[in-house]
């Protein structure tokens, strides 16, 4: 795995692990020899992988609408930034070119990201990892939504294979490294 795209959040959130769980995903990252892709805001947890990946000598691709240049503010010391022009646009590139995404705590911006690779993940169109790292249980509350969506006949039961839930970032890492897709049951009619 050579490059993994990360979703996170451009506020830091009130939880002091959220922004030492970015830090350490950062490091990790550069010790595996991956490059980092994301959204390019300085801000939040975005900014803080992304100086984390900078400050120990890996590489960070920023991807970032100019529609967004006045209300985020993009990181100016990033490997590469990839200007687009819209927000469909910026998914699609972070997605071709990471080989696995990474949700940390985020809004509402981080959960579409997430909900879409997620839901591509289970129809196909993708077959690459997805990691949630699970700071101070944070994705709990996402993912008794996903069991409730198995327990109301919406989704299969086997959904939750397709995602890797862990605190530490390393063995989330590590454990996207070896993955291989989970064969999913067929739906029901």
């Amino acid at each position: 795995m050579k490059c993994i795209c990360v979703y996170a959040a451009s506020n830091i959130g009130r939880y002091s692990g959220y922004k030492k769980g970015a830090q350490a995903l950062g490091r990790i990252l550069v010790n595996k020899g991956i490059r980092l892709v994301y959204g390019g805001s300085k801000m939040g947890l975005m900014g803080t992988v992304a100086d984390e990946v900078l400050n120990q000598g890996g590489q960070a691709i920023g991807v970032m609408p100019r529609s967004l240049f006045n209300k985020e503010i993009n990181h100016e010391r990033l490997t590469q930034f990839i200007e687009v022009d819209t927000m469909h646009e910026r998914k699609a590139k972070m997605g071709e070119l990471a080989e696995g995404f990474v949700a940390l705590p985020g809004g509402l911006g981080t959960f579409e990201e997430l909900i879409e690779v997620f839901s591509w993940s289970q129809i196909g169109i993708h077959k690459k990892p997805i990691g949630l790292l699970n700071i101070n249980n944070y994705f709990s509350p996402f993912l008794h939504m996903i069991e409730a969506s198995v327990e109301a006949g919406f989704a299969q039961a086997d959904i939750l294979e397709l995602l890797i839930i862990e605190e530490d970032p390393e063995t989330l890492i590590e454990k996207m490294m070896d993955y291989e897709r989970p064969k999913l049951s067929q739906k029901q009619q």
